[in-house]
């Protein structure tokens, strides 16, 4: 049995999410509801919860304040929020999970399912990678915590060539013919990495600019990358990409 605890500042919030989760999750145990930060802290440090269920805006502490204020984080988080673009996209460099309110029972036990299967609370690195997103949300970050098979990779941005789409997954491209296979789409890899160096050349591939060694004309062309390989360009996205290349002449 999973020891749950949920922390939001909105009553009906707490109360929906117990339901919800006695409803259709029977492995996890709801032990307490709190309402702020402080409130939630001590909850944690007196229970010692498995799974804490955290609303990333509260007044006074929020979630990232609250998790920043412990000296160790060993439990499972899944963060509850509306949609936030900034605080989204800090919770997904990190890899850690989150459900959007209002909160989607099929969502939910999905999330709650990740928990189960994992048999590792969050890691340093990953809050490391969250707080820092958070604190300077429009400056790049040169790590992200990606999900494998075998489990979380920490991987530096730049050290990436090319990342392949494969269904629902994404095939990454490092030197000297390393791959791994993570378990996150194209299109979130694209949106993940879209204030590097990224760009999307084609439905099956995001290239990192700064990995292209020569662009060959034709009808989309290709890319020759910088371990040799060769990367179909769409015509569609020709001229994105030779914008970026050659900035103030096409």
């Amino acid at each position: 049995m999973i020891r749950a605890i949920i922390i939001d500042d909105e009553t009906y919030c707490c109360e929906a999410l117990a339901t919800l989760l006695d409803h259709c999750c029977p492995g996890v145990q709801v032990i307490g509801s709190y309402h702020n930060g402080i409130e939630g802290i001590d909850a944690i440090r007196k229970l010692s919860p498995d799974l804490v269920f955290l609303d990333v805006e509260m007044p006074k502490m929020n979630g990232f304040d609250m998790l920043a204020s412990l000296p160790s984080v060993n439990f499972e988080i899944i963060f509850t929020t509306s949609y936030d673009k900034y605080a989204l996209k800090a919770i997904r460099f990190s890899a850690i999970d989150y459900l959007l309110k209002p909160i989607d029972q099929e969502e939910l036990q999905i999330a709650v399912e990740k928990v189960v299967r994992r048999s590792q609370k969050p890691i340093a690195q990953q809050l490391e990678i969250l707080m820092q997103k958070i604190q300077q949300p429009s400056r790049p970050i040169n790590k992200i915590a990606m999900p494998t098979m075998e489990g979380l990779q920490m991987i530096e941005v730049e050290q990436i060539i090319s990342c392949e789409s494969d269904s629902n997954y994404t095939i990454l491209h490092f030197a000297g013919g390393k791959k791994m296979v993570v378990s996150v789409t194209l299109k979130d890899i694209e949106e993940l990495l879209d204030e590097h160096s990224f760009l999307r050349v084609h439905r099956c591939y995001v290239v990192n600019l700064n990995r292209v060694e020569k662009y060959v004309k034709g009808e989309g062309g290709y890319l020759v990358m910088s371990d040799g390989s060769s990367v179909d360009v769409s015509r569609s996205r020709k001229e994105d990409l030779l914008r970026k290349l050659l900035p103030g002449r096409v």
